[in-house]
């Protein structure tokens, strides 16, 4: 995974809890990089997934709280500085329905080591779209900040019925939007 995921990571929870917290988090997970985080290295998913959990046991949080909140910060962290991925789309259907077809081509392009999740797209019309989220990971959670967080930035009244497909494991999920009238 690329290091910008878990230097947010870090950034995120400095800003809500605190450097001592992060110490903190960090000693617990004994990440195999030590914590040292550049926002173009590669670091592992057990690694991301090992600070979730310290950070989960440091604040109570739950994981898939956190993990769901950890995807509504990156969305921010996306507009920002990946602009061009948002300009394109007129309407969160249309952002969505082209993350596999545009947004992760482009990522490829850039990251040829990327190991991206899947996205198929079972139902759209104009006033329902279905996605299904596939991954070897357990960050459907994420997925769902970041859906959540495509919702708001569009402005759009919308409906949003999250289904777990991985029977908890957290790697499968369908997320069915449903324009409100």
């Amino acid at each position: 995974m690329k290091g910008m995921i878990f230097t947010e990571l870090l950034d995120m929870l400095e800003a809500a809890h605190g450097l001592s917290c992060k110490d903190r988090v960090l000693r617990r997970a004994q990440p195999a990089s030590g914590g040292a985080y550049t926002t173009v290295g590669n670091y592992g998913a057990n690694e991301l997934l090992a600070l979730i959990d310290a950070i989960s046991a440091e604040t109570g949080a739950k994981v898939d709280a956190l993990l769901e909140a950890f995807g509504t910060h990156m969305f921010g962290h996306f507009t920002r500085h990946y602009g061009r991925f948002f300009s394109r789309s007129t309407s969160c259907f249309d952002f969505l329905g082209h993350v596999e077809s545009y947004i992760h081509v482009e990522v490829r392009k850039l990251y040829p080591e990327a190991e991206l999740p899947s996205f198929t797209y079972p139902d759209t019309g104009p006033t329902r779209l279905v996605m299904e989220y596939r991954s070897p990971r357990p960050l459907s959670a994420f997925a769902t900040g970041l859906v959540r967080a495509a919702i708001a930035h569009f402005d759009e009244p919308m409906d949003l019925e999250v289904e777990d497909l991985s029977s908890g494991r957290g790697t499968a999920a369908r997320y069915t939007l449903t324009r409100a009238e």
